[in-house]
Parts: C-alpha cells; sequence; structure tokens
C-alpha cells in the first residue's frame, strides 16, 4: 500500500474505532438519561460495583483518567448520593470512594441498560467476549506504546 493509500480514511483504525466508540455511547446515552448517569458516570459504578470501595487512585487507573476528571464527576455522584467520598484514615493524601445503598439499588437496573445495548449490536455473547478481548489486548499494547512521533 503506497503512503497516499495508506492515508485514506476507509483504512483508518482510528475512525472505526472513533466511530465505533460514538455509536455505542450513543446507543447507552438516553437508557442511561433514564436512571440518571451519563456514560461517564456509568463507567465509574462499573468499577464500584464490582469493589464497593476503591481509592481514587485505583479508580483512575483502571479507568485511565485522571484525578482532574475524575473529581467533578464523583462530586456530582456525591451530590446524587450514589457514592461517599472521604479522605484516608492512614494517609490522608488518599481518597476513598464508596458505594451507597442507592448505588447498589441502581444496579439492577444497569443491568437491564446493559443487555439493552448487548441485543442493540446484533452480536451473540461469543462474538461480544471475543470483540471485547481483542479491544482490550489493542488497549493495553497501545497504553505502553511511546507517545512521541519520531
Amino acid at each position: 500500500m503506497t503512503t497516499t493509500e495508506n492515508l485514506r480514511l476507509e483504512h483508518q483504525l482510528c475512525v472505526a474505532l472513533y466511530s465505533a466508540s460514538r455509536a455505542i455511547t450513543g446507543c447507552y446515552r438516553p437508557l442511561l438519561e433514564e436512571i440518571g448517569l451519563t456514560y461517564s458516570q456509568y463507567t465509574v459504578m462499573l468499577v464500584l460495583w464490582e469493589h464497593e470501595s476503591i481509592t481514587m487512585r485505583a479508580l483512575g487507573e483502571a479507568l485511565h483518567l485522571d484525578s482532574g476528571t475524575l473529581s467533578p464527576m464523583l462530586k456530582r455522584l456525591e451530590q446524587a448520593g450514589l457514592v461517599t467520598r472521604q479522605r484516608g484514615v492512614d494517609d490522608e493524601r488518599t481518597l476513598d470512594i464508596t458505594i451507597t445503598g442507592k448505588a447498589q439499588r441502581l444496579q439492577v437496573q444497569a443491568a437491564r441498560v446493559q443487555r439493552t445495548v448487548e441485543e442493540a449490536t446484533g452480536l451473540d455473547r461469543s462474538a461480544l467476549a471475543s470483540l471485547r478481548d481483542q479491544l482490550g489486548e489493542l488497549s493495553d499494547r497501545l497504553w505502553g506504546v511511546p507517545t512521541a512521533v519520531s
């Protein structure tokens, strides 16, 4: 493939992934609005439903988000009564995030949202798992790549 052909839009993995990402979040958006969450808040809640309590640092690592992005989101989740934020007892530099009973009850509705989105893809569970695993492997490889272009 020539350099010019290589730069054609239809050959770009980034464009395909970006389009798919926008499509999937667009599918989630109206369903999550019904339960009072944004897509970003939903990703935070997924981690918290799995762990119930986690430090902000570990949450950021799990989602590849920095504290500047997480802080306002966690503040809104706290105002909604879904999480509590508390300074660490042993180390005040840490911030512990814990789900509330209200958040635990919301998990049932979120599971319905997830099933609806899975059905909307038209893929069976095996194909979904395979695609998710491939994208996870791709992400893991790319997070380790230096960002400088030579």
